[in-house]
């Protein structure tokens, strides 16, 4: 199995074949994740700030497959674990003209769960996505009577139709692609959607795994008054969620595009 790219199909059979050829990754690269690869995950509990504290686990799992250049691949399921960094909740000053401070939550993820193995890792955050968001992108939108089959609205504005193979920009170009697996796309640069972040997404030259995210989505969806302010680059991949109207809180079903930093 060693060396041999394969692709994967869903069943119990194809996902052994998945978690031993992934056992093969991890054994062939001193970075089992190569840097910029994107992984779309969805929180499997929530975290709130003030409520969780430092040190408590976070965790998710991966909602399509991941591929790797050399042809292996990190299933769909695949769980990842991280800790809160940060915790703080909203408290108001009451004192007249007072500079409210803002709820503050910050996570890092750890590491990813597979073949037995724990893996290390660190991952910046493109993006990000409030439960209701995340499930809207998976409703077919029909946008007038012409539309008969359709259309999704990915997080971050892209477009797609269930019988069509290409995803679509507001521009009409075609963005990334769809495939058994799910979508996949080369990320687009992008600056962060939130005005008090200078965050910024920088774009690929490979395909990466973006489930229902678009390829130039950066910055926090669908979350009211929270920010995505930092996305986990330049602080050794702990992202960090700001809201100066209401405590900060992630509920399950939460979806994020993250993104592997080198270690």
């Amino acid at each position: 199995m060693k060396g041999v790219p394969v692709l994967f199909s869903s069943g119990t059979r194809n996902a052994i074949l998945a978690a031993a050829c992934f056992g093969a990754v991890a054994s062939t690269y001193s970075q089992p994740i190569p840097p910029s690869t994107a992984i779309p995950v969805v929180l499997t509990r929530s975290v709130a700030a003030g409520q969780s504290k430092p040190g408590d686990v976070v965790s998710a799992k991966t909602i399509q497959t991941v591929f790797f250049p050399d042809g292996h691949v990190l299933p769909a399921g695949t769980a990842l674990t991280g800790h809160v960094v940060a915790s703080v909740p909203i408290v108001f000053d009451s004192t007249p003209y007072a500079t409210q401070n803002p709820s503050v939550l910050s996570i890092h993820f750890d590491s990813i769960a597979a073949n037995g193995s724990t893996i290390p890792v660190i991952l910046s955050a493109r993006a990000i996505a409030g439960p209701v968001a995340s499930h809207e992108a998976t409703i077919p939108r029909y946008a007038d009577e012409s539309d008969w089959s359709g259309t999704l609205i990915l997080i971050g504005g892209e477009t797609t139709a269930p019988l069509e193979r290409t995803v679509q920009s507001s521009d009409g170009d075609a963005t990334g692609y769809k495939r058994k697996e799910g979508i996949f796309a080369r990320l687009l640069s992008a600056s962060s959607i939130n005005p008090d972040s200078d965050a910024r997404c920088e774009a690929t030259n490979t395909e990466q795994s973006v489930g229902i995210f678009s390829a130039d989505a950066c910055g926090a969806y669908g979350l009211n008054t929270v920010s995505l302010i930092g996305n986990g680059i330049g602080q050794d991949g702990t992202f960090v969620l700001e809201s100066h109207q209401r405590s900060v809180q992630l509920y399950a079903g939460t979806t994020a595009l993250l993104q592997v930093m080198p270690l």
